[in-house]
């Protein structure tokens, strides 16, 4: 496993935007060097999403697998490249319908901390009226402030910017950061 891949403040993921099946998003390092690649599986009644070091999908570094197939409320367990829990990212149901709001967890599910979306104002903007507004997501563990992503604006392109400067103590494990990023990117821009 390539220990940089998770070593980074900062993060760019790039999300392809036509694909007929399943979707890739590539993670670029600060140099703008692939950090990872994100592979979705099209026709999945669960999502099974594997994360690699490298384009050849060789090193399998991350797993993010949904508990049940449709649920408002889904779980995703967490699993690094050896098959050890890291975590788990629970969306909250309905109060995810006019602001996204995710859960974090442990290994052992014990909530650490949340996701949220910057504003209900413009949460419910993007979902009712244009989605040309970009999102912003704030996360937290234990009160204090862990990453923020923010999605740049372009009608062709999907990008977001990843900054997990905030946590200066490295109260998040960065490999479930990422998850969350995938998840954010995959799952929450399917509503769009």
């Amino acid at each position: 496993m390539s220990v940089s891949a998770f070593d980074n403040d900062r993060y760019l993921v790039r999300r392809q935007i036509l694909r007929i099946f399943g979707q890739t998003l590539r993670i670029y390092d600060p140099a703008g060097s692939l950090a990872l690649l994100v592979n979705m599986k099209g026709l999945r009644l669960r999502e099974d999403i594997r994360v690699y070091t490298e384009e050849q999908r060789q090193n399998e570094v991350l797993t993010i697998k949904a508990r049940s197939i449709l649920d408002i409320s889904s779980a995703y367990d967490v699993w690094d490249g050896q098959g050890e829990k890291i975590g788990v990212l629970q969306r909250r149901g309905l109060k995810s319908i006019l602001r996204d709001e995710w859960v974090i967890m442990d290994a052992q599910e014990q909530e650490r901390g949340r996701i949220r979306e910057d504003s209900w104002l413009l949460a419910t903007v993007r979902r009712f009226l244009t989605n040309l507004v970009p999102q912003k997501f704030h996360g937290e563990v234990g009160g204090q402030p862990v990453f923020l992503f923010r999605q740049q604006w372009n009608p062709f392109l999907f990008k977001m910017d990843l900054d997990f400067t905030p946590d200066t103590g490295r109260l998040l494990d960065r490999r479930l950061g990422l998850a969350a990023a995938v998840l954010l990117c995959t799952i929450e821009g399917r509503q769009r």
